[in-house]
């Protein structure tokens, strides 16, 4: 028999010899002593909820790639929750690869440069998560104008005798999505035994509003110390009316500066593709030569700069 033979024949011996001492120190089948706790009572089975709240929490906790290297930025789907996208990470994914894969293809074939074509499918990659973010922003503001008429409706019907569970269900009943949605989702969640305060916390977290964290602080505040959360209420929707009031002011007086900003910065993309088209030799030294590659970076670097400091100039917290 050769070493190696003889080697390889030695690691199996050894580690069926290992094998069969672990099983022999185990101890008893997994199923006996199951069954042995259970007669003597000091094991009781887990029922199917329980088993549910094991999974969901099993699922909660496991986390991506993209989420472990990145855990300041929120999740792809935390932002599809928020969006009301019915559509999971995965698809959304797979749809912009294929328009990456496709847009390069095109460009390829319509005589781009093959150096320039996946900057095309760069950007038709970026097309389904820019969409993403669009849903969820549009969402997020129609739910923070729907607000204010929210708290005073749960304000009115806690005036009536109606409990705060009460009062979100008739919000989920009578307002339009995505408020409704919102507040009825946590209506069903008290009901099935969740409290309420939890459940509230929860759509802080579905929901990142300045305004619905203001509310579920005085709930829960409320809840430990006592006091009126009608008149609460009403002094919290005046407040979220007044700051939309004034944010309106402030983007009707700095429109004259966004509409510049945007039109500045667009200015010398949309030139470039121009020129592109119309004389693409003249343009292709931007990249061709050690002096247009220069001017390139810098370019890029003062148009980048430039957007910063318009937006810190029309941006104005309220």
């Amino acid at each position: 028999m050769t070493p190696l033979m003889l080697s390889f024949v030695a690691f199996i011996g050894v580690t069926a010899l290992v094998g069969l001492v672990a099983f022999v120190l185990s101890g008893p089948n997994t199923k006996t002593s199951d069954r042995l706790d259970l007669l003597t009572g000091r094991k009781q089975k887990d029922d199917e909820t329980t088993n549910i709240l094991k999974r969901t929490a099993f699922e909660r906790d496991k986390k991506s790639l993209l989420e472990f290297l990145t855990p300041n930025l929120p999740s792809l789907h935390k932002i599809i929750e928020q969006a009301d996208a019915h559509i999971k990470p995965s698809t959304l994914f797979g749809i912009g690869v294929v328009l990456g894969v496709l847009a390069s293809s095109a460009s390829w074939m319509a005589g781009v440069k093959l150096y320039l074509a996946p900057l095309a499918g760069l950007v038709m990659f970026t097309i389904p998560f820019a969409w993403l973010l669009t849903k969820r922003a549009m969402r997020l503001r129609k739910f923070s104008g729907q607000l204010s008429d929210a708290l005073e409706l749960v304000a009115r019907a806690l005036r009536a005798g109606h409990s705060l569970a009460a009062g979100m269900h008739v919000v989920a009943e009578e307002m339009p999505s995505p408020i409704a949605d919102e507040f009825n989702r946590v209506y069903e969640e008290q009901n099935l035994g969740i409290p309420i305060e939890d459940a509230l916390k929860g759509m802080c977290e579905r929901v990142p509003n300045l305004d619905l964290r203001f509310f579920v602080t005085s709930v829960l505040i409320q809840r430990q110390t006592g006091g009126d959360l009608a008149e609460i209420l009403d002094k919290i929707g005046y407040v979220i009316r007044e700051r939309f009031r004034i944010l309106g002011q402030v983007k009707a007086l700095t429109a004259e500066g966004r509409l510049s900003g945007v039109i500045l910065i667009a200015l010398p993309f949309g030139l470039f593709l121009l020129m592109m088209h119309i004389k693409y030799d003249y343009v292709e030294k931007l990249w061709t030569t050690d002096q247009g590659i220069q001017m390139s970076i810098y370019a890029l670097i003062a148009q980048l700069l430039g957007a910063i400091i318009i937006r810190k100039i029309v941006n104005i917290k309220v």
